[in-house]
C-alpha cells in the first residue's frame, strides 16, 4: 500500500510543472474565405502574427497581475479595433449608397479566392478576422463600382491601397502594444517568466515591424 501511495505521489506533477505546461485553452477552428487581393495580403502578411501577439499580450498581462494595467491595455486594443471597424462601416455605407444611386445591382466574382485555416483563441482575434471580412466586402464594392465605370482606375487604386494599409497599420500597433507589455514585465523582474510562457517572436514583415516600433515608442499616438 505504501509503495502504491509513493508511486501515485511521484506521478503527480508539481505546482511549478503545471504552471510551465501548456494550458488547455478554448479555441474555435474556422475557415476564412477571402476573395479580394487586398484582404488576402492582410491575412498572409499579418493574421498569424497578430494572433500570436494577442495571445502573448494576454499571457504577459496575467503574469504582471496588475488589474489596472490589464484593463488599460485591453481598452487601448479595443479602441484601435473599433476605430477601424467603424471607419470600414462608414465607407461601406457610402459605397452602397453610390451603387443604389446609380442603379447597380449584383457583384463580380473573383478568379482566385483563397481559404485560410485560422484559430480563434481570443475575442480580439475574432474581431480582427471580422475586420478582414469587412475589408473584403468593401473591396468588392470598390471593384463593382470600378467595373461599372463609376470609380476611375486611380480612385480604385487609392481606395484599395488605403484600406489595405489601415489593417496593416492596426496589426503593427497591436504588435507594438505586445512589445510595450514585455518591457513593462521586464521592468518588474518577470523577464524569464514571460519568455518561458510566451517567447518573443520576430516580425518578418518590414512594414509591420516599423509600425510596431512606432507603436512601441508611442509615435503612432502622437501622429493620431
Amino acid at each position: 500500500m505504501t509503495d502504491l501511495a509513493e508511486t501515485s505521489l511521484e506521478q503527480q506533477p508539481t505546482k511549478k510543472e503545471r504552471n510551465n505546461a501548456d494550458l488547455s485553452r478554448p479555441v474555435f477552428k474556422r475557415v476564412l474565405k477571402v476573395n479580394s487581393l487586398q484582404a488576402q495580403r492582410v491575412v498572409e502578411r499579418s493574421f498569424q502574427r497578430v494572433s500570436d501577439s494577442l495571445f502573448s499580450i494576454d499571457v504577459i498581462l496575467r503574469i504582471i497581475g496588475e488589474q489596472d494595467e490589464i484593463d488599460q491595455v485591453e481598452s487601448i486594443i479595443q479602441e484601435h479595433i473599433e476605430k477601424v471597424s467603424v471607419d470600414l462601416d462608414t465607407a461601406t455605407n457610402q459605397l452602397q449608397k453610390l451603387m443604389e444611386d446609380n442603379g447597380i445591382e449584383g457583384a463580380p466574382e473573383y478568379t482566385s479566392p483563397n481559404q485560410y485555416d485560422i484559430e480563434i483563441n481570443s475575442p480580439q482575434v475574432a474581431q480582427f478576422a471580422h475586420l478582414v471580412r469587412k475589408l473584403d466586402n468593401l473591396m468588392l464594392l470598390v471593384d463593382t463600382l470600378w467595373l461599372n465605370s463609376i470609380l476611375t482606375s486611380k480612385q480604385r487604386k487609392d481606395a484599395t491601397y488605403q484600406w489595405q494599409q489601415r489593417l496593416i497599420k492596426l496589426a503593427g500597433r497591436i504588435i507594438g502594444i505586445e512589445k510595450r507589455a514585455r518591457i513593462s514585465a521586464h521592468s518588474k523582474g518577470k523577464k524569464d517568466e514571460v519568455e518561458a510562457a510566451a517567447p518573443t517572436q520576430e516580425t518578418t514583415d518590414e512594414e509591420i515591424a516599423s509600425e510596431a516600433d512606432n507603436a512601441e515608442s508611442g509615435e503612432d499616438e502622437k501622429a493620431a
